[in-house]
């Protein structure tokens, strides 16, 4: 059984690899955020690079080793992911920042969560090889997201934030590669 385990965790890690391999470049991202139950839209537009990270680089060490990993070399591959923002109604710059990314079996390590800046994991799988589920769960809150490879200029993505079982926000995106 550890061997049927075994091939399953390096399918998943080639299928990751490939993915984050394919998403490297610079981004724009239209995103349109929904608060439930009102149905409050807020509208966003971003600049995303991502940046393919081989196994055993600096930045993938640095994150096992925030992870507590006994080997600092396991993370078989990562992103490094950069973002600015601005808020499409109101014309003003929204935030900007970067996370890392890195996988090993079926769990994306991240250097941190969506809404915090401390470590957190999330379990990943592939529903078909051009398109990543995720899902991160902490402080309460889960956070499901899909992202979708179209061809080798699109990506849109969804992402669904519940607590205590309840949809508390859906977020859309539509990213075309600028380079």
């Amino acid at each position: 059984m550890t061997s049927l385990l075994k091939i399953a965790q390096t399918a998943d890690e080639a299928q990751i690899s490939e993915f984050f391999q394919e998403s490297e470049g610079k981004w724009r991202s239209q995103r349109r955020y929904y608060t439930l139950p009102e149905g409050e839209t807020k509208e966003m537009e971003s600049i995303v690079t991502i940046n393919f990270l081989n196994q055993g680089c600096n930045e993938l060490q640095n994150l096992a080793q925030m992870h507590d990993l006994p080997d600092t070399g396991s993370l078989i591959c990562g992103a490094a992911v950069t973002w600015e923002s601005m808020d499409v109604l109101k014309a003003r710059k929204e935030s900007q920042g970067s996370t890392i990314f890195g996988a090993l079996g079926n769990i994306l390590y991240r250097d941190r969560g969506f809404a915090i800046s401390k470590p957190v994991t999330a379990h990943y799988y592939f529903s078909n090889p051009k398109t990543l589920c995720l899902r991160t769960e902490y402080n309460g809150s889960v956070f499901e997201e899909e992202l979708k490879l179209i061809g080798s200029k699109y990506r849109t993505r969804q992402t669904i934030i519940s607590r205590a079982g309840e949809q508390l926000m859906i977020g859309q995106y539509l990213e075309k590669r600028v380079d």
